[in-house]
């Protein structure tokens, strides 16, 4: 079941609280270790009659990114202490994310208008095309409407959607743009408590997936599991494929939210290519040449690989799509994105 055939079925189901979204975003870690019980997953609500995520659908909602967060972590909890010591991998020299991430950057300085419109499409499952209509104002702020003229209304009445996770993530792409890309990594996996315990040591790394799964496991019993028994934390490529895919997704949602800023793409774009499962790829879409990032099935326990197309020449986003799914499950039907800049007091005016 994908988020399309969720908008059908709960049409009338009250929204989540902002702060239960976040959590659900928060426990991503944890999801991803049990995303290999896929009968679990599915897409969280966000406001009344429909359940995609502002932009784009990322490690949770993505998990339109890791495969969604699994429902039953989505009301999880997981801390951990300040991390001491960074896990990183450089990129190689001559990346093509990392040349792109340059040039993108030297673009970057006064922007126009004082927020991002984000207009992403798919499908829904009558055949007909369903845009929704996302603003990303410059001071945090998240307005959302399933119709152009409903953004409007949601910005004059101050239906701001925006959780702390949202300027975490833009805070550390941000900081990707221009500093060491190890400490970089370390802010943007930690954007969000997670079970990994990066940058910890190996003792104190145990004691965060410990209590995660421990808190994993009465989730896992109401949802009908037999017997659910607590995984040992992986080691090895397993750790460092979890660890990359919270930074995947991570990153994903920064350039959601701040696709249209020229940093913080350009820190994406560095981000992504130290990720050594994310797969760059030249190809030319409607005349212009673009960049197609596929992140591996490794990232996701084996089971989802994601595409994100984006401008060869800007690196805005402009597709994602699922490549692969877990046994039993339909992909879900590609999503398209447009993003510029704009006035937040026109949107208000409906000057748009």
């Amino acid at each position: 079941m994908d988020e399309m055939d969720l908008v059908k079925q709960v049409k009338d189901v009250s929204p989540l609280r902002p702060e239960a979204y976040e959590r659900a975003r928060v426990t991503l870690g944890t999801a991803m270790v049990a995303s290999e019980m896929p009968d679990l997953v599915a897409a969280p609500v966000r406001r009344k009659r429909f359940t995609r995520t502002p932009g784009f659908r990322v490690g949770v909602g993505v998990v339109g990114v890791a495969a969604a967060v699994a429902v039953v972590v989505s009301v999880t909890s997981v801390t951990s202490a300040p991390p001491a010591e960074p896990t990183a991998q450089a990129p190689a020299a001559e990346s093509r994310l990392v040349t792109l991430a340059a040039d993108v950057k030297v673009t970057a300085g006064s922007l126009p208008g004082d927020a991002s419109l984000v207009i992403s499409s798919k499908i829904a499952p009558d055949g007909k095309p369903y845009p929704i209509y996302t603003l990303y104002t410059d001071a945090g702020k998240i307005f959302f409407a399933q119709e152009r003229s409903a953004l409007s209304g949601a910005v004059v009445r101050g239906e701001d959607l925006a959780v702390s996770y949202d300027s975490s993530v833009v805070a550390a792409a941000r900081f990707a743009a221009s500093s060491d890309l190890d400490k970089a990594r370390l802010q943007m996996i930690n954007a969000a408590p997670n079970a990994w315990g990066v940058g910890l040591s190996s003792a104190e790394a145990q004691k965060v997936w410990d209590k995660a799964q421990a808190e994993l496991i009465p989730r896992l019993k109401e949802k009908g599991i037999k017997d659910p028994q607590p995984r040992p934390r992986p080691t090895g490529k397993d750790l460092e494929d979890g660890i990359n895919g919270v930074l995947w997704s991570n990153s994903f949602r920064a350039l959601a939210v701040g696709a249209a800023n020229p940093e913080v793409r350009a820190g994406v774009l560095r981000l992504l290519s130290t990720i050594p499962d994310v797969k760059v790829d030249k190809a030319i879409v409607n005349g212009q040449p673009v960049l197609n990032l596929t992140a591996g099935s490794a990232l996701f326990a084996g089971h989802y690989e994601y595409v994100l197309t984006i401008n060869a020449q800007t690196g805005l986003p402009l597709r994602f799509e699922t490549s692969k799914t877990a046994p039993g499950e339909k992909p879900s039907p590609p999503q398209t994105y447009e993003s510029s800049r704009v006035k937040v007091a026109d949107i208000a005016a409906g000057k748009f």
